[in-house]
C-alpha cells in the first residue's frame, strides 16, 4: 500500500487529535505546552505542516500517553519527518488543501464517491479534461491535464483501491462549456474502457431514480492502517476532511440510499452504450 508524507502527517494529526480530546485538553492548552499559537496546533492536527519530534513527544506527555502506543505514534512522527514532499514543479498547480485528499487516494483500500455534475477527475478523457480546463479560464492547463493523469495511476497500482463511483445522469450530459457531443463521445467511450478494470465500478443515477433528493458531491476514504477513514466534501474555496464517527455514517448511509437507488453494472454498461450511440448521432447532425 503507498505511503506518503501527506497521509502519514494526517495519520499522526488525527491520533494526536483524538489524544487530545481523550485528555480532555483544549488546542490552546496545547499551544502553552509547545509554546506556540492556537493555530499551528489546528494545522498539526490537519496535518497540513510538519511537527517536530520534541514536539510530539511534549504533547504525548501532556496527554499521558506512554508505553507502546506512546511508540507507535513516535515512529508514526518519524516516519513522516525522513520524506520530503513531491508538490513541485508542475504538480504546485494543485490547491493546498486538495493535496491531502491525492495523496491519500492511493493508500485508500476502498474509495466511494458520488458526483451529481460532472465527472470526477479519476474518470476524465483527457479531451473532457482540456474541455473543461480551458473554459474555465485555467493559465496552465498543461500542468493541471499532467496532474490529473498522476491521479490515473492508481488504477495502475499492484493492488489498488476499490474505486467505486456514483455518477448522476446529469454528469453524462453536461459538457463542459455547453453542447459537445464529440467530448462527450470520447468521454463515454472512455468510462466503458475503465469500468472493465477489476477494482472499478461504475454506477449511473438516472433521472428515473427513486430518491427524495440527492446530496452534494462527496467521496468516502476507507483504510487499512491507522488513518482514519473519511469523508471529503469540496467547495470553491477549500475541501473539508470528516472522520467524526457520527459525521461519517452520515454519508456512508448517503453512499448506499444512492446505492440501492443507482443501476448496476451491467445496467449502466447499457446504459452508456446507448448514450453514446446518440452521442455520434449528434455528431453526425452536425
Amino acid at each position: 500500500m503507498a505511503s506518503t508524507v501527506t497521509s502519514r502527517r494526517k495519520q499522526l494529526g488525527n491520533e494526536l487529535r483524538h489524544a487530545r480530546t481523550a485528555a480532555r485538553m483544549t488546542q490552546q492548552q496545547v499551544a502553552e505546552v509547545l509554546g506556540c499559537t492556537q493555530g499551528k496546533v489546528n494545522k498539526i492536527e490537519s496535518g497540513a505542516v510538519g511537527v517536530k519530534l520534541g514536539d510530539v513527544r511534549a504533547m504525548l506527555d501532556a496527554f499521558g500517553i506512554n508505553g507502546e502506543e506512546s511508540e507507535a505514534l513516535m515512529n508514526l512522527a518519524r516516519a513522516a519527518a525522513g520524506q520530503r514532499g513531491h508538490w513541485s514543479g508542475y504538480r504546485s498547480v494543485v490547491p493546498h488543501w486538495f493535496r491531502t485528499f491525492t495523496d491519500l487516494e492511493p493508500a485508500a483500500v476502498e474509495i466511494m464517491t458520488w458526483h451529481g455534475e460532472r465527472i470526477p477527475g479519476p474518470l476524465q478523457s483527457e479531451h473532457y479534461m482540456l474541455k473543461q480546463f480551458t473554459e474555465f479560464g485555467a493559465t496552465d492547463v498543461t500542468s493541471l491535464v499532467r496532474n490529473r493523469l498522476d491521479r490515473k495511476a492508481v488504477f495502475d497500482q499492484p493492488q489498488p483501491p476499490y474505486y467505486r463511483f456514483i455518477l448522476s445522469e446529469a454528469a453524462l450530459r453536461r459538457a463542459p462549456g455547453g453542447r459537445a457531443p464529440a467530448v462527450m463521445l470520447d468521454q463515454i467511450e472512455h468510462l466503458l474502457e475503465l469500468d472493465k478494470r477489476p477494482r472499478v465500478y461504475i454506477h449511473v443515477l438516472t433521472f428515473e431514480a427513486r430518491l427524495a433528493s440527492v446530496p452534494n458531491d462527496f467521496t468516502i476514504m476507507r483504510f487499512a492502517d491507522r488513518t482514519r477513514d473519511f469523508a471529503y466534501i469540496e467547495h470553491p474555496a477549500s475541501g473539508v476532511y470528516l472522520d467524526d464517527q457520527k459525521d461519517f455514517q452520515l454519508f456512508v448511509d448517503s453512499w448506499d440510499r444512492l446505492r440501492g437507488a443507482a443501476l448496476e453494472r451491467q445496467e449502466t454498461r447499457e446504459f452508456l452504450k446507448e448514450l453514446a450511440d446518440g452521442y455520434r448521432r449528434k455528431m453526425g447532425e452536425g
